[in-house]
């Protein structure tokens, strides 16, 4: 039997700052047992709007995942890495995408321990 591969949930939800309300894009996951709430942001201030449209009407949007590799010509080395998107997908069949990375150094090792 194949292996199903789990998905994982961009998940959002609403908090109040300054009699203002906003959201707070995050993913859920355990890490050893330990429950972690790994912070996510867009690549600037302006992917807010972009996250609104991903997320429609939901709370939740499916994490995409794609690696990539560079290879520095002067030492040889190969850097690895991944970044982040988030996906949605419309009742037409129209996808939504947008960037996204960890909000602190603490979040980025968060997610990497996740994807293993």
């Amino acid at each position: 039997m194949a292996k199903k591969e789990n998905k994982i949930m961009v998940e959002r939800e609403v908090y109040e700052k300054n009699g203002k309300s906003y959201y707070s894009y995050f993913i859920k996951g355990n890490i050893r047992g330990k429950d972690v709430r790994v912070l996510i942001t867009p690549p600037d201030k302006g992917g807010y709007t972009v996250l609104d449209i991903v997320f429609g009407n939901e709370n939740s949007a499916e994490l995409v995942v794609n690696p990539y590799e560079i290879k520095d010509e002067a030492s040889g080395n190969v850097i690895k890495g991944n970044t982040y998107a988030v996906r949605s997908v419309d009742e037409n069949g129209e996808v939504y995408e947008c960037n996204i990375k960890p909000f602190r150094s603490s979040d980025k090792s968060l997610l990497n321990m996740l994807m293993r």
